[in-house]
């Protein structure tokens, strides 16, 4: 396998810059010889030549442009790695890999993840859908940063992860102006046999819904049940029925999407988790992301205990660790 020697490309980097050989050799402070012998090595493993010789110096052929145009990049990215490490600033953009659980609703993550576009730097966020089983593998590899769930990591799962509680929301009924106003009267004995879009089974909210409905006496009558939430207020927008929705989000939902309020589900909540890769949290957009789930976003909600992220709980893997990339 051939491997790029940098040390050419850099040479031949400086002599497309400066034009000639004779500027390029006072700039790196060769002989304009060696330098040649640099240009005539890389040629000869690109096995292209970069470079118009004529008496009025050296033009770039077409294969010599692209390949400027990636020692650009190269050598670019390595000043922004110098910066980085040494804290200094950099143009080059904050990357954050989030893998958010398909069972999270789309407001409610939006709402978790918006802090990081206002931290006073460019940031390039890559949003990953999934189900938590399938992204907290990733995370275990290190090609996820943090993972955002409505519930904590499985204990389960042979990955060791640290859940940090983000909060605790409680849970509102929404419909389209008409069914709220129907449903509103009486409420929440109302909802007895009425028309309701559900999250599927198994998800934390569809639980902690069931547990309130048997409490409350109440059997709606299940028009669907969506792994998407974004697709349960299609069908919301649609007349279809009424839909169950994080109190913290319902503000947004009423405003974007024109939905009215029917009524809090006294007693039923779902708490939000931040799940990682190690206990401390060093990455800043994910710092800010949990700074300001816990001081402002659920600021509203409920009051509830939340660790500190230095007290993470820790999920241990029943059959051993999965081993980090190299």
């Amino acid at each position: 396998m051939e491997f790029l020697n940098y040390h050419h490309l850099r040479y031949f980097w400086v002599v497309a810059h400066e034009g000639n050989l004779r500027k390029a050799a006072e700039k790196l402070h060769v002989s304009q010889p060696a330098i040649s012998a640099q240009l005539a090595a890389l040629e000869g493993v690109l096995g292209e030549k970069l470079f118009h010789r004529s008496p009025r110096g050296l033009t770039l052929t077409e294969t010599g442009h692209r390949v400027f145009s990636y020692a650009e990049e190269i050598f670019a990215l390595g000043q922004d790695l110098l910066q980085a490490v040494k804290q200094q600033p950099t143009a080059r953009p904050l990357r954050i890999n989030i893998g958010i659980a398909d069972s999270l609703p789309k407001l409610v993550s939006h709402e978790i993840i918006k802090p990081i576009f206002h931290l006073g730097q460019p940031v390039q966020a890559v949003c990953l859908e999934n189900k938590a089983s399938d992204l907290i593998a990733q995370l275990a590899v290190y090609r996820l940063d943090i993972v955002l769930a409505d519930e904590p990591a499985p204990s389960a799962l042979p990955i060791k992860t640290f859940n940090h509680l983000l909060g605790e929301s409680g849970v509102t009924f929404c419909a389209e102006s008409g069914l709220a106003r129907k449903l509103r009267r009486q409420f929440p004995c109302s909802l007895h046999e009425q028309p309701m879009l559900l999250p599927t089974p198994g998800t934390a909210l569809r639980r902690t819904l069931e547990k309130w409905f048997q409490e409350q006496g109440i059997r709606p009558r299940i028009v669907a049940e969506y792994d998407d939430a974004a697709l349960m207020k299609v069908a919301a927008e649609d007349k279809l029925g009424a839909f169950p929705l994080p109190t913290v989000a319902v503000g947004e939902a009423l405003a974007r999407y024109g939905f009215q309020n029917i009524g809090d589900a006294q007693g039923c909540s779902v708490q939000f988790y931040a799940v990682t890769a190690e206990r401390k949290l060093t990455h800043p957009a994910v710092v800010a992301i949990t700074s300001n789930a816990r001081g402002a976003l659920f600021r509203s909600e409920r009051a509830v205990r939340v660790p500190r992220p230095d007290k993470a709980t820790p999920v241990a893997p029943k059959r051993g660790r999965v081993k980090r990339d190299r």
